[in-house]
């Protein structure tokens, strides 16, 4: 292509001022550093968010179907029948969650009691931290985060007490002593996750029931094959029994305000360091306008021997693209050089006593880098088309009569 031809050899060639050159050579050099630092930026939020999503989900069911009371259990059934045909899951769990008095001497909290299956217990015994043993033994089990049972100076093996926000409630209006139960601490837990390890007691759903007095269920709990179905079947569910259930909430849901903040933080992160690209490519168009203004006479001789506007016009878009993919691909190799030396060789770690991981978390998305290249080739097409219309305003006779 002719166009492509001369813009190449206008970048190549030695320019009359040398400021020229050196505004082009700055200019893809900004490129580089924006595109560079918005793939190594990007792709570390993309670490802490896996790494948070793995933290979560690895503890959360992928779908949770929060039940009404007046539910059946024929209904409870055909809504698991249903989940079991359509999705084929790998687990499916039924649960009770109330609130409670924990008291060990003058210790006293108050923390949410979840009443799981025997069968989902799976899915706590990674995070335990003390206690294993017990749980291998016990059909019946109580299970405390780590910072809770620092607060009630409790340790595996300790007998606990457990009242019933409910059957206090009760009892208060039936001026009786609130049923309590004692519970064997059978396991401590931590899952790096503050709300869960302060506030949650896991404990085996016969136990909460007989607790509360109730053969009473408040959610199920689904676990798919492919998390990616979450929000399907959430959507399935709502359809289908919106008006035996109470709500549907998928993985995301359940922590909505901490995704969200991840990704304003995310597009805010890419939004500032697409400035340096921005500016980068200003400096471009500053680059472009010098080279049409020196020349005036190639232009207008390239005009005179036939070529058309729109060709002259593609010779400095052109141009300026050249710069803008220059700096792109050279910061996109910079970029992921730098991102798989993380990976591989760790050159950024962190202290594991302070943390729960060793080293920063890095992954690379191949949409980021779809985006990242997009943006960056844009801002050099918007900033190579002003000086790309003013080479279409060169007055012929004027530029070969006084050059």
């Amino acid at each position: 292509m002719l166009e492509f031809f001369i813009a190449r050899r206008y970048l190549k060639s030695k320019h009359k001022t040398n400021l020229i050159s050196v505004i082009s050579i700055i200019s893809a050099i900004g490129i580089t550093i924006g595109v560079a630092a918005l793939v190594i930026v990007i792709s570390v939020f993309n670490g802490f968010g896996s790494l948070v999503t793995s933290i979560l989900v690895n503890f959360d069911p992928h779908v949770k179907v929060n039940l009404t009371e007046q539910i059946t259990n024929d209904k409870i059934i055909e809504i698991e029948d249903y989940i079991n045909k359509k999705y084929k899951p790998e687990n499916i769990s039924q649960s009770l969650e109330t609130k409670i008095f924990v008291t060990n001497g003058r210790n006293v909290q108050v923390v949410k009691l979840i009443g799981i299956e025997n069968k989902n217990l799976s899915r706590i015994e990674s995070r335990i931290i003390s206690g294993r043993d017990y749980l291998n033994v016990e059909d019946n089990f109580f299970i405390i985060g780590f910072p809770l049972a620092l607060r009630l100076s409790a340790r595996v093996g300790d007998t606990l007490t457990i009242n019933s926000l409910n059957n206090l409630a009760s009892s208060v209006f039936n001026y009786s002593f609130p049923s309590s139960k004692k519970m064997m601490v059978n396991g401590i837990f931590e899952t790096n996750n503050k709300d869960y390890d302060n506030s949650l007691v896991f404990a085996d759903l016969t136990s909460v029931q007989n607790l509360i007095k109730k053969k009473q269920i408040t959610s199920l709990n689904v676990v798919l094959e492919n998390i990616n179905d979450a929000e399907k079947l959430k959507s399935d569910l709502a359809d289908k029994f919106g008006a035996e259930i109470e709500s549907v909430e998928s993985w995301f849901d359940l922590h909505k305000e901490l995704y969200s903040v991840m990704q304003i933080e995310r597009w805010g992160a890419f939004l500032l360091l697409s400035l340096i690209i921005a500016v980068a490519s200003f400096n471009t168009l500053g680059s472009i306008t010098m080279t049409v203004i020196e020349k005036k006479k190639d232009i207008a001789i390239l005009k005179v021997m036939g070529l058309k506007d729109n060709s002259i016009k593609k010779v400095f878009m052109f141009e300026g693209m050249l710069i803008g993919l220059i700096g792109t691909i050279s910061g996109l190799i910079i970029g992921l050089i730098v991102c798989y030396a993380q990976i591989h060789f760790n050159f950024y770690p962190l202290d594991p006593r302070k943390y729960i991981i060793d080293s920063m978390p890095v992954k690379i998305q191949l949409f980021d880098l779809f985006m990242i290249t997009v943006v960056s080739l844009l801002l050099a097409f918007v900033s190579s088309k002003y000086p790309a219309n003013k080479a279409l305003k060169t007055n012929t006779i004027d530029a070969i009569k006084w050059e």
